[in-house]
């Protein structure tokens, strides 16, 4: 069943989140010498997917950082992300796109998406779990679409009503484990788009959930979501571990 959560964020933190994320990313500023002098890691690839209404130019500063350490990093070339709301098959692409790089490059590929990127990233996972190599979700809603502060837009834009029974059949879907693929799901008590209780991952083997402080807007340039991220492309192929949250990562991290 969905996720019983129906309450999205309140709409006065909503307001807020275009500031929020505006000093998220000039912490990185700051922060630049320490993300980009962490250890490099395997050069394996990673594609990442962008949030509803928004295209590869929202994930650049990611992928520059994925690329500096020194992997393979990919937009999805797909435009905006409206959802379902094209006639084109949007499984059948992101299933090309994903083929291409595992044929190029010989491997596991790693997926990250930010809020709707993330839902397809688990179902590319979901349909093609021996070429996926761990999926990250930023801010993903996983369970009742109603608890955020987007659906109304979403329906709108793709003319989609969430009520409807295949809508519903593929969040049943998106929120079930992903056998034999690890998974880290990042998410913010103060994302104000996406409630947090849904941006959760369901338990499962090799998955976990790891909380920051930050929006919902600036996660993809949150220095504290970069690092986490780096820390999780680093774990050699088959050899998954969660994130230890000790020391000074307990300051960002819970």
């Amino acid at each position: 069943m969905i996720e019983e959560h129906k309450t999205p964020p309140p709409l006065l933190m909503t307001l807020l989140e275009a500031p929020r994320a505006v000093s998220e990313v000039t912490s990185l500023l700051p922060s630049h010498a320490l993300l980009a002098n962490l250890p490099k890691g395997d050069g394996h690839s990673v594609l990442t997917l962008p949030g509803f209404m928004a295209g590869d130019r929202s994930t650049g500063i990611l992928r520059s950082y994925l690329n500096r350490w020194g992997y393979d990093a990919k937009p999805w070339e797909l435009g905006r992300n409206l959802g379902l709301a094209t006639a084109r098959d949007l499984d059948d692409l992101l299933n090309k796109r994903l083929q291409e790089m595992y044929k190029e490059s010989g491997r596991k590929v790693s997926l990250i998406g930010w809020s709707l990127g993330g839902l397809f990233a688990r179902e590319m996972a979901r349909r093609n779990p021996k070429m996926v190599r761990q999926v990250i979700t930023l801010g993903s809603p996983m369970g009742n679409p109603k608890a955020t502060n987007a659906w109304r837009l979403y329906e709108y834009m793709t003319g989609t009503r969430l009520r409807d029974t295949n809508i519903r059949e593929r969040i049943e879907e998106i929120i079930k484990p992903v056998p034999g693929v690890p998974g880290t799901s990042i998410y913010s008590k103060s994302d104000a788009v996406v409630a947090w209780q849904i941006a959760k991952a369901p338990s499962g083997k090799n998955v976990e959930s790891i909380a920051i402080s930050g929006s919902h807007v600036g996660m993809g340039f949150n220095p504290a979501v970069l690092y986490l991220i780096a820390d999780r492309l680093r774990l050699a192929e088959g050899k998954w571990k969660p994130f230890q949250i000790t020391g000074f990562r307990k300051l960002f991290y819970s």
